[in-house]
């Protein structure tokens, strides 16, 4: 799978330490491992996406195994689909590691935050991570056998343009009831919105839909970790924060849903 430079378009070839392209524009690959391919001019703050802290708080928390049903439901989903794989907000890599390793196939991850990427670069060597942005995908057109896209964006018409005509597309996305243990603590009252959990996209056939539903119990700093990884983090009020943290145990329900999407023929 070949990478494009964000500035002109053109595939970007390996030279030492960075890769470059045939205009001369050259990004430097980290000492992690990670490659940096958005630019200035695409950002729309100085560090966008998350935070160090709160991608600690995230792989703090997966490893602790809470949202190990979730990885199986997607490794499952992906049998018998082939790579390379591209993880759109990949985070810190925990989801589509083990997706790729499981598929035995070649692992891209992508995700606007560098401490997200760094953190992953520094755990799995064997995938190639980038910081870059969803809204222009730096990669070949018709280059990726499966994208995934897991509580992340979803732009058809970017992914559309990089998957192979054969390839699929798993989005996962969360449920109505997710995490309603969460929002009864640090929200005074909870308002219900229509939610559609397997979206019409332009461009795709919706081939299938997997609901995943499971109850796991958080303690200590845990709880707080929780909290770090949702967008509630930018939400909460301050009495909400402190309703949380006087949270010593809490007792939560996981539910998302995985469609499987495919290119229209």
């Amino acid at each position: 799978m070949n990478l494009l430079c964000p500035l002109c378009g053109e595939i970007l070839q390996k030279a030492e330490r960075s890769l470059v392209c045939p205009n001369r524009h050259s990004f430097d690959i980290a000492r992690q491992g990670y490659v940096n391919l958005l630019p200035v001019q695409n950002k729309r703050s100085l560090n966008p996406g998350d935070t160090k802290e709160q991608v600690q708080s995230r792989r703090e928390f997966l490893d602790g195994g809470f949202y190990a049903p979730i990885c199986e439901a997607l490794c499952k989903m992906a049998e018998g689909l082939s790579g390379p794989v591209l993880d759109v907000g990949c985070g810190e890599g925990y989801y589509s590691s083990r997706l790729a390793e499981s598929m035995g196939a070649e692992l891209w991850g992508l995700d606007i935050s560098k401490e997200a990427v760094r953190f992953a670069a520094g755990r799995y060597k064997e995938a190639q991570w980038l910081c870059a942005s969803a809204a222009r995908l730096p990669v070949e057109d018709g280059s990726v056998g499966l994208l995934t896209s897991l509580f992340a964006v979803t732009l058809p018409e970017e992914f559309l343009r990089v998957l192979r005509p054969d390839g699929a597309f798993v989005q996962v996305l969360a449920a109505p009831d997710h995490l309603l243990g969460l929002k009864n603590i640090i929200y005074p009252s909870l308002t219900e919105k229509p939610k559609d959990s397997a979206p019409e996209l332009p461009g795709f056939t919706l081939e299938r839909s997997e609901f995943v539903r499971f109850s796991f119990t958080v303690e200590g700093k845990q709880v707080q970790n929780l909290l770090s990884m949702t967008p509630h983090v930018y939400r909460i009020s301050k009495e909400g924060a402190e309703a949380l943290a006087a949270t010593e145990t809490l007792t939560d329900t996981a539910s998302c849903v995985l469609n499987l999407y495919r290119p229209k023929k």
